[in-house]
């Protein structure tokens, strides 16, 4: 199959890379973002997409800003088509010039519902019954180019970001390996986005803080959507705790308040209904079950602000 270049970094997009490459389809060119710090000794580490085209023998191209030399590289790489999956820099109108057929990207999200940094977070916050994975022609607007194909799927109830991200990247392959080869073709067309866009913006921790005044429905949204990143959490007093898994319950409980009751942990939330707390991280320690932390815990840790 013709060659394309592929750009993306985090974890989805080596996935992506690693499956069309496996199904048959050529790469010239892998764009990533450069080597980041990572962990709590900040050792400089290089993209999973990186990582993987060296896997897979294919050249790199790492930049956090496509310059006129990496321009120069995406042109000789004689690929006509570019496929993005979660790259993480803007493409300027020169560079997307540099490919006859164009660049396309999938996306995880029904365009144009979710345009933006975070779809997939931002579909299970919302309480969004249904998302899928699009893929659509960039040009330079936000996610604003024409649809090439669109695959649906149900969130399932207390389905958490990463495991929807993990499902929709697998939809997003097979999406991609349907409708490339009509792109490189050359006979494959897309359709413009219809209905009243959304947008997802970069959500981050203080985003993800479930406080006392907070709807039951509206911390297990972000007990779901904020898992594995950035990860809800709790102000006890002044110490932070993760909350890694909740579920919904059919009890009142005061505001603020963490109880034990009928052996289950409840947070009371600022509606007067209650989430059971399934399994937390305090600060420091490694993740537990919900019961471990209060059997352990002081009566003073056991109210959020």
């Amino acid at each position: 199959m013709e060659p394309i270049i592929f750009a993306g970094t985090p974890q989805n997009a080596a996935l992506t890379l690693r499956e069309l490459v496996a199904g048959g389809q050529a790469v010239a060119l892998v764009l990533t973002r450069e080597d980041a710090p990572v962990g709590r000794k900040r050792l400089m580490t290089e993209s999973p997409v990186a990582e993987a085209a060296t896997q897979l023998g294919i050249p790199v191209l790492k930049t956090n800003s496509i310059s006129a030399e990496d321009e120069e590289a995406i042109a000789n790489s004689g690929a006509r088509l570019a496929l993005v999956v979660a790259f993480g820099a803007i493409l300027k109108q020169s560079t997307i010039d540099l490919m006859e057929l164009g660049w396309f990207n999938l996306h995880y999200s029904v365009l144009p519902r979710w345009r933006g940094a975070s779809p997939v977070q931002s579909a299970i916050l919302a309480g969004d019954h249904t998302t899928g994975v699009t893929l659509f022609k960039i040009d330079r607007g936000l996610d604003t180019g024409e649809i090439v194909g669109v695959a649906e799927t149900v969130i399932e109830d207390g389905e958490n970001a990463g495991r929807l991200l993990a499902r929709l990247s697998q939809l997003g392959v097979s999406l991609a390996q349907q409708e490339l080869p009509g792109l490189l073709a050359g006979f494959r067309r897309g359709s413009p986005q219809i209905g009243e866009p959304t947008f997802a913006p970069k959500f981050d921790r203080a985003d993800a803080r479930i406080t006392a005044d907070d709807s039951a429905k509206l911390a297990l949204a972000k007990v779901h959507a904020f898992n594995p990143e950035p990860m809800a959490w709790v102000d006890l007093n002044g110490q932070p705790m993760r909350i890694l898994s909740a579920a919904p319950i059919a009890a009142k409980s005061q505001p603020g308040a963490v109880s034990l009751i009928e052996k289950r942990v409840l947070l009371g939330l600022g509606d007067g209904q209650s989430v059971e707390l399934l399994e937390v991280q305090p600060a420091g320690k490694n993740p537990m079950a919900a019961m471990d932390w209060f059997r352990g815990s002081k009566e003073t840790e056991r109210t959020i602000l």
